[in-house]
């Protein structure tokens, strides 16, 4: 059975940061490309990056180049989201995601990924 679990959410400031992680069990964890997505209220779920097995290559969200980092660690089934600078808009659930591979096409598109975690509610105030 495949679990993701989310962890680290909770309330900053704008301009604050938070570090999310994300642990994997119940796959070959580094055959998996991982990705975090974000849920606001009223809004479809967005992509926020991505990256592949091997760590050599990341994918991030325009709106989130710069600001936000994914890394992962194969030796511990986890991927992780480093949110720096944060602002209100960046208030949503964030969930990790498993995809056994990603193309350019598609890895910004939440039907691509097989598993999901529960999620975690980052709220950033003004």
């Amino acid at each position: 059975q495949v679990q993701l679990v989310e962890s680290g959410g909770g309330l900053v400031q704008a301009g604050g940061s938070l570090r999310l992680s994300c642990a994997a069990s119940g796959l070959t964890y580094s055959s998996y490309a991982m990705a975090w997505f974000r849920q606001a209220p009223g809004k479809e779920r967005e992509f926020v990056a991505a990256i592949n097995w091997s760590s050599t290559r990341t994918y991030y969200a325009d709106s989130v180049k710069g600001r936000f980092t994914i890394s992962r660690d194969n030796a511990k089934s986890t991927v992780a989201l480093q949110m720096n600078s944060l602002n209100t808009e960046d208030t949503a659930v964030y969930y990790c995601a498993a995809a056994p591979f990603l193309v350019a096409a598609t890895r910004t598109n939440f039907r691509t990924y097989d598993y999901w975690g529960q999620g975690t509610q980052v709220t950033v105030s003004s």
